[in-house]
């Protein structure tokens, strides 16, 4: 027999979108937008820590297919359908990682729906279900928490949420886990003085971006200009200002170039529990640009202030204030991408990393 049949078998149960083959078919096409991976968020390494890692694949699908799976998301409050067209992978595996809770709440209901099969383990990751928990119906928490409550391992990205998570779930094993992405490759710092003007990137398209705020932070600061990248930026936020566009790169040699042009990052936040915006800081540092991102979402978890440049949240002055101090102090900008490229690499925060908790999590379930 084999060395690699001899592994135990993780299978990596993502969304739509995520399979192993189309996402692999689109990254080697420069579509997948971002700093990513061959396989979506690096879990694939694992395979390094002793794990025959599989990914869930999608599956064409046509306008009645996709009717059904929609009609049953809509009840279910999760996609039950692209789970269970994966569910011979699912079971022939020894342990299921996923990666948002609509995922982890379908791999529960995979295993009672087919209580006769043999339950792998399951590690059963949240990104946004605490921010939202309260807004959530009396029936439908309920209805999550008797699911999730079954995972061996309920994992967060924060600490804030790996608190809250204690609390919602006071008789499941709740663990935080960093994010991380490719950190394989990190480029030179930037000088953030020496173009005129001061050219700001600001990238995301999650709902807790505080557009507003930044757009009027950069309102008539005519020695910079702003490139917001955003699917949800609403672009009447523009009138009126004409150091501020939206861009919208097509592939992700589009969106190197513009990270490239950039003196620096901006990272505008609302309040929330779940590390919002830390894929785009951590893709930042690796790019070598410096980064103002707003105190929230237990970020100081991954960055300490020697790292990047904190401000309050819906604070524009003191927004304002650490954008106009790029130009002034640059130095302390170089010495924070510094700090954030070693923090990085020493301080465990990247998709390697990431596949090794993973690994080491089954590990221990499995032996």
């Amino acid at each position: 027999m084999r060395a690699e049949e001899t592994r135990p078998t993780a299978f990596v149960l993502l969304g739509i979108g995520f399979g192993g083959d189309s996402w692999h078919a689109r990254w080697r096409n420069g579509q997948i937008i971002g700093l990513n991976e061959p396989y979506a968020y690096g879990y694939h390494h694992a395979e390094d820590h002793g794990f025959r890692v599989v990914y869930s694949q999608d599956r064409p699908e046509g306008p009645l297919s996709r009717l059904v799976r929609m009609g049953w998301r809509a009840l279910l409050g999760f996609d039950i359908v692209h789970p269970w067209r994966n569910r011979e992978a699912f079971f022939n595996s020894n342990v299921v990682w996923t990666h948002t809770e609509y995922q982890g709440l379908a791999a529960v209901t995979l295993c009672l729906l087919f209580p006769r099969r043999r339950r792998p383990r399951l590690i059963l990751q949240s990104v946004w279900l605490i921010d939202r928990w309260e807004t959530l119906g009396p029936l439908r928490r309920r209805f999550f928490r008797y699911l999730l409550q079954r995972g061996d391992i309920l994992s967060f990205h924060s600490p804030a949420n790996t608190e809250r998570a204690r609390a919602v779930f006071p008789n499941s094993r709740c663990e935080l886990i960093l994010f991380g992405i490719n950190a394989d490759d990190p480029k030179p710092p930037a000088d953030p003085s020496s173009a005129v003007p001061v050219r700001l990137l600001a990238p995301g398209s999650d709902r807790h971006r505080d557009w507003r705020t930044l757009i009027e932070a950069v309102r008539g600061m005519a020695n910079f200009e702003l490139r917001i990248v955003s699917r949800t930026c609403d672009p009447r936020l523009l009138a009126g200002v004409d150091n501020v566009r939206i861009e919208r790169p097509a592939d992700n040699a589009e969106l190197t170039a513009l990270y490239q042009q950039a003196s620096a990052v901006v990272v505008p936040l609302v309040e929330n529990m779940h590390a919002s915006g830390i894929t785009v800081i951590e893709e930042a540092t690796q790019m070598g640009r410096p980064v103002i991102a707003t105190q929230v979402g237990g970020l100081e978890a991954y960055f300490g202030p020697d790292c990047l440049t904190y401000v309050p949240p819906r604070d524009v002055d003191a927004l304002r204030q650490a954008i106009a101090r790029l130009i002034t102090e640059p130095h302390a900008a170089h010495d924070q991408v510094v700090a954030a490229q070693r923090r990085m690499r020493e301080g465990g925060i990247s998709s390697r990393d990431y596949a090794r908790q993973h690994a080491e999590w089954s590990r221990e379930l499995l032996a």
